[in-house]
């Protein structure tokens, strides 16, 4: 049970839905994507940037990315896993980890290291 003060506060009333993480709940985001719309965009960006690109230029905006998040020390266990796919240059397993429903394909979607290949116009319009 929350306070009436602090749901006011919030925006929210009886009923209306809330956002909980680690650190507790908290009023839903405004302006921003939830965690579910996220999963369920990324595939839909990806789709377009495979319809968009070569698999060889998708892989070197891969390559390209990692190469400069390492560097900027923001290195994740999910990059290890996208440069060996990268680099295994088979076409089947890249579009599998882009395009695929399972659960290793959702989870490598959150830290797509494609990204970039899409104009922000297209991606403003994906995120519409």
């Amino acid at each position: 049970m929350l306070p009436k003060a602090t749901l006011d506060a919030w925006g929210v009333a009886e009923g209306d839905s809330l956002e909980l993480s680690d650190s507790g709940l908290r009023p839903p985001r405004k302006g921003g994507l939830r965690h579910q719309e996220l999963d369920e965009l990324r595939p839909t960006m990806a789709l377009a940037v495979v319809r968009s690109f070569t698999p060889a230029q998708i892989r070197a905006q891969i390559f390209a990315n990692l190469h400069r998040w390492k560097l900027q020390d923001t290195w994740l266990s999910a990059f290890d896993e996208w440069q060996d796919i990268a680099q295994a240059g088979n076409d089947g397993r890249l579009f599998s980890a882009m395009l695929g429903r399972d659960e290793d394909a959702v989870r490598l979607r959150q830290s797509a290291p494609y990204a970039g290949l899409l104009p922000y116009s297209e991606v403003r319009k994906l995120n519409e």
